[in-house]
């Protein structure tokens, strides 16, 4: 979900940056260190959108490739610990959630024992 709402915030975005740059099309002076050059204001407006999101995504990739290393790194060491050690993780206990629906599953197929509001309940 959250990938979708970058998504749609990027497109709003990028439309928001096409319209304006649309607005400004009229020709500017920009000064660099060695001269000056004229161009048109929206070549300029998307260029430096481009070039921004070229340097975000740069660092984005950069910052997966990181955690990645990382990550394997840290994998390796809890097999480095579990071969030296012996220990072998339990079995992951379910969830609420997964608790919730199991007991529906066995309800429906006969299996589970009645709980204390149905025995309540029969008692009346």
């Amino acid at each position: 979900m959250r990938i979708q709402w970058s998504l749609i915030l990027a497109l709003i975005f990028a439309l928001i940056t096409a319209v304006f740059a649309v607005i400004n099309v009229n020709p500017v002076q920009v000064n660099l260190l060695f001269g000056a050059v004229s161009l048109p204001l929206i070549l300029l407006i998307l260029g430096c959108t481009l070039l921004g999101g070229i340097i975000v995504g740069s660092f984005g990739i950069y910052r997966g490739y990181r955690l990645q290393r990382e990550v394997k790194g840290l994998q390796a060491k809890l097999v480095h610990i579990q071969e030296a050690t012996g220990y072998i993780f339990p079995e992951p206990e379910k969830t609420e959630k997964g608790k919730k629906a199991a007991g529906k599953n066995e309800k429906a197929a006969g299996k589970a024992e009645p709980s204390a509001e149905d025995l309540s309940s029969s008692d009346h």
